[in-house]
């Protein structure tokens, strides 16, 4: 049996997803309200249900004065809301409205349907049962279960 290059499978793995990253967030590049940094703001909410904007410059490696900036342009959309912190008057809570949701969900909808399209489209029925297999596995470089 072949000797099993773990190097080689991790460039070979780190290209294909970062491939597939790519064209998944074009699915949406269109968007005219939206930055992609504004998106992947809205979606960070959506996901933590509460959080801080300095948690959220954080996660979207910005500084704190450019989260403001997002923050804001995300208000005045509607999208989320600022509520005082009830345990330090001097932060705010940053939450989602039902306008934000929606457009989250709905742009996971579309990168959804895109996929499973192209799985339907350029897949066999057997690399089908691969991938869910390989979904298997890779769950666990993530500990994702």
């Amino acid at each position: 049996m072949k000797d099993i290059n773990v190097n080689e499978i991790a460039e070979n793995l780190r290209r294909v997803i970062s491939r597939l990253l790519k064209i998944l967030k074009n699915q949406t590049k269109n968007d005219e309200l939206l930055s992609l940094t504004e998106r992947s703001t809205l979606a960070s909410i959506y996901q933590y249900s509460e959080i801080l904007p300095s948690e959220l410059a954080v996660m979207e490696k910005v500084t704190a004065q450019s989260m403001s900036q997002i923050i804001n342009k995300l208000l005045e959309h509607g999208f989320i809301k600022k509520t005082p912190s009830k345990t330090d008057k001097r932060k705010v809570i940053i939450t989602i409205t039902a306008t934000g949701g929606k457009i989250v969900e709905k742009r996971r909808l579309e990168k959804q349907e895109w996929l499973a399209q192209s799985i339907l489209e350029k897949t066999t029925q057997k690399e089908k049962e691969l991938l869910v297999n390989a979904i298997k596995v890779l769950a666990k470089l993530d500990d994702l279960k």
